[in-house]
């Protein structure tokens, strides 16, 4: 036997409430069709719901069993409600995020963080890629943003971008470093120590080519390379190898490794760091959350650079 859902949450309000008027407002409903709606489960029922005679309203032992599950069915109704709503404006569902490997693990990391510090019902599923790869999978809906450098120049037509850092990039040593200790540092210093070299496929190893070539270096010794952030770092905080980083990452990791900044020019990538989205893809709702929040905490990392670099001219 199959009964209409509505009509046994109507039940249950019913008898919660007393009467079929209490039900009746409870509901916004009026009594006449609440009254037409336990007809009809009777009817379906084939036997009366309440005792008949008794005010206020008794349930059978029948409408008590049925008004119990009309309860059950009513609180997973509005459970389903609340579900939807909050997929609909953003506060619950998934999201897909892929970047490039070192400013996804050494600066937006901790913006995921504190997003789903206010968002905690957003799953983050986090992937790594390149520009080429990541334009594909957005493309192919398996990925929803990409955070990434990228030129204006390899800008698909059918992208859309969000700027969130300039290009800028310097060579990183760690704490205590005998470079630090120099006040002008000249190309012969340099040449005693070897370089950490990010992935071979990653711009940031372009950029340390492109960046000694600049300074008058075609040719450079490698200690380490390929690995990720973290070893990276690591190493760099232990030996007196030298490695390009972006200003950003360099930053941010000196809370909490002995990593240093050499005052030395070098060239900037004409790049940005952006977060790119891509056209008739239908994003979800939580995308907008999201894109709020990394724009609003790399205004703040970018005021805290700014600010730094104004200490450092002062001193200077």
């Amino acid at each position: 036997m199959k009964m209409d859902g509505e009509h046994l949450e109507i039940l249950a309000v019913i008898v919660e409430k007393g009467g079929l008027t209490e039900g009746a407002e409870a509901l916004g409903k009026s009594q006449p069709s609440v009254s037409r709606s336990m007809a009809l489960l009777e009817k379906r029922v084939g036997t009366p719901l309440f005792e008949p005679g008794r005010r206020p309203l008794r349930p059978t032992e029948l409408g008590r069993r049925l008004a119990r599950l009309g309860a059950q069915i009513r609180q997973a109704n509005q459970e389903a409600g609340l579900l939807v709503r909050r997929f609909q404006q953003g506060h619950s569902g998934r999201l897909r995020v892929g970047g490039t490997p070192i400013f996804m693990d050494g600066v937006v990391s901790t913006m995921i963080a504190d997003f789903q510090s206010r968002h905690d019902d957003v799953q983050i599923e986090q992937s790594y890629g390149y520009l080429e790869s990541l334009i594909v999978s957005l493309r192919n809906g398996t990925l929803d943003c990409a955070i990434l450098p990228v030129h204006p120049s390899q800008v698909p037509d059918d992208a859309r971008l969000v700027s969130l850092l300039p290009g800028h990039n310097v060579i990183a040593c760690r704490t205590g470093h005998p470079l630090t200790r120099r006040k002008g540092i000249t190309l012969e210093d340099i040449d005693a120590y070897t370089w950490i070299a990010p992935p071979a496929d990653s711009p940031l190893y372009r950029d340390l080519r492109r960046a000694l070539k600049t300074i008058g270096r075609d040719e450079f010794r490698v200690s380490f390379s390929g690995g990720t952030l973290a070893s990276i770092l690591s190493v760099l905080a232990g030996s007196d190898a030298l490695t390009v980083l972006p200003y950003s990452v360099g930053f941010l990791s000196r809370r909490n490794l002995a990593v240093d900044v050499l005052p030395l020019r070098i060239e900037h990538p004409d790049r940005q760091l952006a977060m790119m989205t891509m056209e008739g893809q239908l994003p979800p709702a939580a995308l907008k959350h999201f894109a709020a929040c990394l724009t609003a905490e790399f205004n703040r990392l970018r005021n805290r650079i700014d600010h730094e670099f104004q200490l450092a001219r002062r001193r200077g």
